[in-house]
């Protein structure tokens, strides 16, 4: 496996490595998945069949491919990148809303997460080729992924409410099998939204303090996505103690941390 740089993330290799790409996968699943998703459930694996946005290293759209192709570690492992984001949504007293991800899940069952995590799809209202218009697209898939998964209507987190902060490239196995490379936009909002979770994608849900999240990692029994840990070991808590202001840590660069 190479190492993944900017000379190895460009358009042209990409393309050249991923053939498929360059039509826009959105055939869906082919008998020859059969083995690949035995035993999953048949919700999320139809959901493999969605669409994201495949980027070079500098986050600029080359094609699209299916949830599944990008999800493969031995696309992963070529370079295969894509969009996403992670929305961390506050109340009044300004505690995180936590999801567990269903045991259902492809990726990272059953683990503890931020508020919603998921990708933008390689459709007009969502794909963006330059950071403003990237920014709209992915803050119209934060509402659209907030009411499938949590039951939150996308009018009790106005697409104005949504704070962008920055962008993390980040790339992270799940079982050898599945695993993330991603680009992904981190969303803040104060909301008081009403939750009904979709127990096809949610387990549990909870607000905790930033000291009682520190006692959830804490305890062994419990699992982290590897995106939220990189986040609060780095990021997150500094954010959170800002949280009044936190349009001020605003910034375009992409930080690195594969």
């Amino acid at each position: 496996m190479s190492a993944i740089t900017e000379s190895t993330l460009t358009r042209d290799n990409i393309l050249r490595l991923f053939p498929d790409i360059a039509s826009t996968i959105q055939t869906g699943l082919s008998a020859q998945d059969a083995q690949l998703f035995d035993g999953y459930d048949e919700e999320q694996v139809r959901l493999m069949e969605e669409v994201c946005i495949v980027l070079d290293w500098n986050d600029t759209p080359c094609g699209s491919a299916s949830k599944k192709t990008c999800h493969l570690m031995s696309n992963i492992n070529n370079g295969l990148l894509h969009r996403a984001f992670s929305v961390f949504l506050f109340n009044d007293e300004n505690k995180l809303l936590l999801q567990q991800r269903a045991d259902e899940k492809i990726t990272f069952p059953g683990m503890w997460t931020n508020t919603c995590c998921s990708h933008p799809l390689a459709i007009p209202s969502e794909i963006g080729y330059d950071l403003p218009t990237s920014i709209i697209g992915v803050k119209r898939a934060a509402q659209r992924k907030l009411d499938q998964e949590l039951g939150i209507a996308s009018d009790q987190v106005p697409l104005d409410k949504f704070h962008f902060l920055t962008r993390i490239h980040y790339k992270a196995p799940s079982d050898g099998i599945w695993g993330e490379h991603e680009i992904d936009y981190i969303l803040f909002i104060k909301a008081a939204p009403t939750v009904k979770a979709n127990p096809n994608e949610v387990k549990d849900a909870r607000y905790v303090t930033a000291n009682e999240l520190r006692a959830m990692f804490e305890d062994k029994e419990l699992s982290f996505t590897p995106w939220f840990k990189l986040i609060c070991e780095t990021y997150l808590f500094d954010w959170w103690s800002n949280i009044d202001q936190v349009a001020s840590f605003r910034e375009t660069e992409i930080r690195r941390m594969i």
